[in-house]
């Protein structure tokens, strides 16, 4: 058996309707994140104020 690590394997993009997943570089350590970034699913109005009776 050999003592070298194998690189981790990269793992594509998750896409949904909102959401999108991202695999980040190892850090020094050796931990292998993800980044998400999501969609805005809503609009969002200016409000105004209602008119004086």
């Amino acid at each position: 058996m050999s003592d070298q690590k194998q690189p981790p394997t990269k793992v594509p993009d998750g896409q949904s309707r909102f959401l999108t997943t991202r695999q980040m570089p190892p850090n020094e350590k050796g931990f292998v994140g993800y980044e998400t970034v999501w969609v805005p699913f809503q609009k969002e109005a200016e409000y105004k104020t209602p008119k004086q009776p």
